[in-house]
């Protein structure tokens, strides 16, 4: 068997024949032998029956879901090939031979684009079509650098062992986008077909926000660097600054004043920032002990260098010198006879550092108990 293309049906009657129709025509161009897998996934209509007529072999799948539907689909295909396609007739499987040609010269993951291709009146909604989609693709190429231009197109062609070695677990629409990424991340070798998109018929199943949130976060969870990493360091760059700057006293800068207030400002950004680059680092080190590669330098040159003591140093450090800091601020104030103290700003820059200090010790700890299952304490 060379080929399969599976088929999710979820009360599809009205378009499931003319798919299987269409998909045998595409075997025959293809000049390929071939079967078609439809994954029903709780129809309640006659499209399993219509399937069955058309000779197409039914599976079924009771998990809902867009990801459950094809991962059963592909588990029971029996094809070295597999090309995917919804079958509410908006793809058009006699033209799969591009994908097949593409799979059988070397590709392993071959994902249609319609955006380089041809979109039919009525077929995409604008949103979808000239914000929606571009900017999932953009964040998609900025993160996994994929070079993909439509990561929401759902005709794609796919070996059986890139399947395999994808290890997908969505169960939802973001299925999609997971099976880009990982085959980014497995360095498997990705192509894109320009295809015709074509109105669907019925009442479509897709939740425009819904499923463009799934897509999105799906994407921010396998990317710690720009969820975490990235803002993390911005934040505490600038509470830092505006700690550092203001310590001395008030400053003006384009005809602003910074004074006090903008100085608990730095105090709070700097806390929280440093709060947000541990999750960061935790994340990482976490996809570290999981086999995940770690790519980006920062990462690889913290996995290279950190050790408990490191960190239980830096952390030790400044939690002693804003400890002994406001020590000094305390005899003042005993030596004045509690009188009236005007070092609000050490006190504050002090107390962020006794801060700062303390989460670095414990973070240290938390980082050491993640790297214990590579074997590193």
């Amino acid at each position: 068997m060379e080929v399969s293309i599976v088929m999710p049906c979820l009360n599809e009657e009205a378009t499931i024949g003319s798919c299987i129709i269409k998909a045998k025509k595409g075997l025959q161009s293809a000049g390929v032998s071939g079967e078609i897998v439809v994954v029903d996934n709780g129809s309640t209509d006659r499209s399993v029956d219509n399937a069955r007529q058309l000779g197409a072999r039914v599976v079924f799948e009771a998990n809902k879901g867009y990801g459950n539907a094809y991962k059963k689909g592909f588990a029971e295909a029996h094809g070295q090939f597999l090309i995917m396609g919804d079958s509410d007739d908006t793809y058009d499987f006699s033209e799969i031979r591009p994908f097949i040609d593409a799979l059988k010269k070397g590709a392993d993951l071959v994902v249609g684009t319609r955006l380089k291709g041809k979109i039919l009146p009525g077929a995409m909604p604008p949103l979808h079509r000239y914000f929606g989609t571009p900017f999932l693709a953009w964040l998609l190429n900025l993160f996994f650098k994929t070079g993909i231009s439509d990561p929401n197109c759902g005709l794609r062609g796919l070996t059986k062992d890139a399947f395999l070695k994808m290890h997908l677990q969505s169960g939802g629409m973001e299925f999609a986008s997971e099976m880009i990424i990982n085959a980014a991340r497995e360095k498997l070798k990705i192509k894109e077909v320009p295809i015709t998109y074509y109105p669907r018929q019925g009442e479509s199943k897709l939740r425009t926000f819904h499923d463009g949130w799934r897509h999105l976060r799906f994407m921010l969870f396998y990317s710690p660097t720009y969820l975490f990493l990235l803002p993390g360091a911005l934040i505490s760059l600038i509470g830092l600054f505006f700690l550092v700057a203001i310590l001395p006293g008030t400053f003006s800068f384009g005809g602003l004043k910074f004074d006090i207030h903008y100085m608990v400002l730095g105090s709070a950004l700097s806390t929280l920032g440093s709060q947000i680059l541990t999750i960061g680092l935790f994340a990482k080190c976490y996809a570290y002990t999981e086999g995940y590669e770690v790519e980006d330098r920062f990462i690889k040159f913290f996995l290279k260098h950190f050790s408990l003591e490191r960190g239980l140093y830096l952390g030790g450090i400044l939690f002693l010198i804003g400890l002994i800091w406001n020590i000094f601020i305390l005899v003042k104030w005993i030596n004045s006879d509690f009188g009236a103290l005007a070092e609000i700003r050490p006190a504050l820059f002090a107390l962020s550092l006794v801060v700062l200090g303390v989460q670095a010790i414990f973070s240290s700890f938390f980082i050491s108990i993640l790297l214990l299952k590579k074997g590193r304490f």
